[in-house]
């Protein structure tokens, strides 16, 4: 069922054209009418094949044209085209046979649209040419194939599709582009790869600078600060192996990190996300990139912190964010270069988040003794009892020295003393130890960044990798 089209891209829209007959002078009696003229060649003949028939309950239709001939050189006959009339003569109830063996066909045809059907009427004369042509018939209508618009996608907060649905099957030269709305383009099949990459970039950039646009639109109407949002395919976890992805809307906004189904188009939509969790203690990770059509990288970012995935998938663009409690999520983007925006992005929101709060407090314990857990951006670390808030101890970032953990609820920590440079064992015991490992994480690494931000930029494998290859 495929067929030509032609794409135009606009910064908001994105708009798909097809060829069609449109009568351009001359007095057109019916918009949707025409006469075709065919006049048999001394070689080719018509130039044309059909198929179908009443004994196949379908329309008799032109299933081939052939290029040069009399048929192609009209320019107002199409593939798919339905026969209604020869000589004048209704054959919609015609057999194949009875239609091909006329000795001269004289068809005259209109369009008429009825719900998704497209009834066509042609008239052609099977006579032999005159000698010298016919003086032409005044006001007689002329016609011309031209690119008519006819669907419109806009590209604000829509997204982009090269897998089959739910699968991690990627299409061969081809994507889907769908709006916010519903509207589909239908899956875009392109003659190569590159053309395929060409227009994948280009629309990915046009809706990516839509969504910073609506990025500032939310400041500046709703005062919400948004570090970054868009559209990724999360991987779902047992069940059938027919849907494996789903698409999934992210956003960074505030102290906050969004998972939700559709995305946010009021402030009360902020408060139905499906998932929120606090940024200072999720952990991004990146796990796989495409460096060249032979070559994959599989990372493992962020020491001390192990999760198993199972990476047997064919998805190029992968990372996960991990949560309270052990728990994960898997997504999956369409380029590289949106992998290395939320990597970036992930980081500033974390950073920032970390920055405006300052502080966090755990309740653990130890020994079976009740104790308070804080964590600084400018102390470091600090325990006490929960109840004399009297201080245990307190230590630097830069004096701890490696952790242990027994991957459920308790945690060695090893700091140097700086008086005596002997290590010291603290261990402690999180109702979330998951969360606590994540907060400690993120202090760290955002305190890295405010003494040495060229360092924690060195460390980014989406735009190390992706921006160099």
């Amino acid at each position: 069922n495929a067929y030509d089209i032609r794409l135009k891209l606009m910064k908001e829209v994105l708009t798909i054209q097809k060829q069609d007959v449109v009568c351009v002078s001359g007095s057109d009696h019916s918009a949707n009418h025409r006469t075709v003229t065919l006049r048999r060649q001394p070689v080719g003949g018509l130039g044309l094949s059909i198929k179908g028939g009443a004994e196949h309950k379908v329309p008799v239709v032109i299933s081939k044209i052939f290029k040069d001939q009399a048929a192609d050189q009209t320019g107002m006959l199409f593939i798919g085209d339905a026969i209604i009339q020869v000589n004048g003569i209704n054959v919609e109830s015609a057999t194949h046979e009875e239609v091909v063996t006329e000795p001269e066909m004289h068809i005259s045809g209109f369009f008429t649209m009825s719900s998704d059907k497209l009834h066509l009427l042609i008239l052609i004369y099977f006579a032999q040419a005159p000698s010298s042509p016919s003086s032409p018939i005044a006001n007689e209508p002329k016609y011309e194939k031209r690119w008519l618009d006819t669907l419109s996608v806009p590209l604000s907060m829509a997204r982009i599709s090269r897998y089959k649905a739910g699968t991690d099957k990627l299409r061969s030269n081809a994507f889907e582009v769908l709006a916010l709305d519903g509207v589909s383009t239908g899956i875009l099949q392109f003659y190569t790869a590159q053309e395929s990459a060409d227009w994948l970039r280009a629309m990915s950039t046009n809706i990516s600078d839509l969504t910073l646009q609506n990025v500032s639109l939310i400041f500046n109407y709703f005062l919400l600060q948004v570090i970054h949002m868009g559209w990724v395919n999360e991987r779902l976890e047992g069940i059938d192996s027919s849907q494996l992805y789903k698409f999934k809307f992210l956003a960074l906004k505030g102290s906050s990190f969004y998972i939700f189904s559709t995305p946010p188009v009021s402030t009360l939509d902020w408060v139905r996300a499906e998932k929120i969790y606090n940024l200072c203690e999720v952990l991004f990770k990146i796990h796989k990139l495409w460096l060249a059509d032979d070559c994959w990288l599989q990372a493992n970012l962020y020491l001390s912190i192990h999760q198993d995935f199972d990476l047997e998938d064919q998805r190029p663009y992968c990372f996960s964010v991990m949560v309270g409690h052990g728990k994960s999520h898997y997504f999956n983007v369409e380029l590289g270069s949106e992998l290395a925006v939320w990597e970036k992005s992930f980081q500033r929101a974390i950073f920032l988040e970390v920055q405006r709060t300052g502080s966090k407090t755990y309740m653990c314990s130890s020994q079976g003794d009740s104790l308070c857990f804080t964590i600084d951006f400018a102390l470091g670390f600090t325990c006490f009892d929960s109840k004399t808030k009297n201080v245990l101890w307190r230590f630097k970032f830069s004096q701890l020295k490696g952790s242990s953990d027994d991957g459920k609820t308790k945690v060695k920590l090893l700091f140097q003393n700086l008086d005596t440079k002997q290590i010291e064992t603290k261990e402690l015991e999180f109702q979330d130890l998951t969360a606590v490992l994540h907060c400690i994480h993120s202090f760290i690494a955002a305190k890295v960044a405010s003494v040495d931000p060229v360092f924690i930029d060195s460390q980014s494998i989406a735009r190390k990798y992706m921006y160099t290859n």
